[in-house]
């Protein structure tokens, strides 16, 4: 599983010209799910993301969690982020779960989130969407469980 966090001022998510999820202040998740995974490596992504120490204390260190903030989360499926560029020119997206498991795993995702009481929305699953952000810093990462 693979995920690019960015710490963002707002996000919003857009799917044929509507708005259907946005956020305040907190952070984006760009989810890649791929075969391999299982709910172990599920549960590992989501305390990472969440407690990904991004957010700066008072001296300007960044020691705080979107957990301690008590932020919002947006939660984006991204197949693309599984995938693999490096050998030639064109992604091989072999790795990548398949739609119908994907779309499980992903849906449990947001869902484990959720019940750690973390106000999470989310992009839609196999749509074309449009993901707008402010990242704030830029401040990103790349985590892989």
């Amino acid at each position: 599983m693979r995920a690019v966090v960015q710490r963002v001022k707002e996000a919003s998510v857009w799917v044929d010209g509507k708005k259907i999820s946005s956020i305040k202040k907190g952070i984006v998740i760009l989810l890649g799910i791929e075969k391999k995974d299982t709910p172990r490596e599920l549960v590992k992504m989501v305390d990472k993301c969440l407690n990904l120490r991004i957010f700066e204390d008072e001296q300007g260190k960044m020691n705080y969690s979107v957990l301690d903030k008590h932020y919002d989360v947006l939660v984006v499926p991204n197949f693309t982020v599984a995938s693999h560029v490096k050998k030639g020119r064109r992604p091989s997206f072999d790795n990548a779960m398949p739609p119908e498991r994907a779309m499980h795993m992903f849906t449990q995702f947001v869902k484990t989130i959720w019940e750690m009481g973390v106000d999470v929305s989310s992009g839609q699953f196999g749509a074309h969407m449009h993901v707008a952000l402010v990242n704030d810093g830029p401040v990103t990462f790349i985590i892989e469980v």
